[in-house]
């Protein structure tokens, strides 16, 4: 098991528990779904070299932050409110950075715009913005991807189907959205996030939130999720996208389009051959990536 030193922050309304690495300007690191803080043990110390104080905090609903009062409804609006209240809270500036992959990505989208003096640089993972998000989800191929966005809309059932084999489903969704990836360390700080069925109810609140189905699709739920996370980015950011992702899929034309929502200096990439969570399957080879990114925007 990775050891990081540990510490608490209280941010839009509720105390974060994150992850922490080195001193210098701030390194806010956002996961998502179904992953932990642990999804960057290997970039916390990386970023800690470069002189930052790499920060990942477990995200609202993930043990052991602590329970939200509203835990059934997570809406992308507050994922973008709790990164700027984090960031806030930490300490941010025009020398932070911003790292952000799944959920976080959509966070991220929304809170570089709304507050763009918190960050000076951004790197976001296999979530692109909005409008190019929006492009995708009525295809065929990304229905069939996005399979459990409807499948966890059956409230009175999901949650035990979850816990069910020692969070076997999970396993399989790790299996397809990162191929070939031995995911059994990462699964082993999720199912300890995630043992508490509180915490499992308020986790599975962002696809509550956001997938409705009696509003996803329409014009009212295109202008909401617009306004929360909709719009560029004035920092240089960094975006990459595997071609094995089985989340969320990209053409490598729209992960060219991605470094147009982003301020000068920014650069979008398609990775040959890795899958969802890159940041685990080849660290050494994505911490360069990110390293020498950082290096020529500085």
């Amino acid at each position: 098991m990775a050891e990081f030193a540990r510490d608490r922050v209280t941010a839009n309304g509720i105390t974060f528990e994150y992850l922490e690495a080195g001193e210098g300007p701030l390194a806010l690191c956002m996961h998502g779904f179904p992953d932990t803080p642990f999804t960057y043990r290997h970039l916390l110390p990386a970023l800690a070299a470069a002189g930052f104080h790499a920060v990942a905090p477990f995200v609202r609903g993930f043990a052991p932050t602590e329970l939200p009062p509203l835990r059934h409804f997570v809406h992308s609006s507050v994922m973008v409110a709790d990164q700027i209240a984090l960031t806030r809270a930490l300490g941010g500036g025009p020398d932070a950075l911003l790292v952000a992959h799944d959920w976080g990505a959509v966070g991220a989208w929304g809170a570089l715009g709304r507050a763009p003096e918190l960050w000076g640089r951004a790197v976001i993972l296999n979530i692109p913005p909005f409008e190019i998000f929006g492009e995708n989800l009525g295809t065929y191929a990304q229905i069939k991807r996005s399979f459990y966005f409807w499948y966890f809309q059956m409230q009175r059932v999901i949650e035990d189907r979850i816990r069910q084999d020692d969070f076997a489903f999970i396993r399989d969704i790790w299996g397809d959205w990162s191929p070939g990836y031995p995911a059994d360390e990462d699964l082993g700080y999720l199912r300890a996030a995630l043992a508490d069925p509180d915490h499992l109810h308020a986790a599975l609140g962002y696809y509550w939130g956001q997938f409705d189905p009696t509003r996803f699709g329409t014009p009212e739920w295109i202008a909401e999720q617009a306004a929360a996370w909709g719009g560029s980015a004035p920092q240089p950011l960094l975006y990459l996208h595997g071609t094995n992702d089985g989340c969320h899929g990209m053409t490598a034309a729209q992960v060219e389009r991605v470094k147009e929502f982003g301020g000068p200096g920014s650069e979008s990439e398609l990775i040959e051959g890795v899958g969802h969570f890159m940041l685990v399957e080849r660290p050494k080879e994505l911490n360069d990536r990110i390293s020498g990114w950082l290096d020529r925007t500085r």
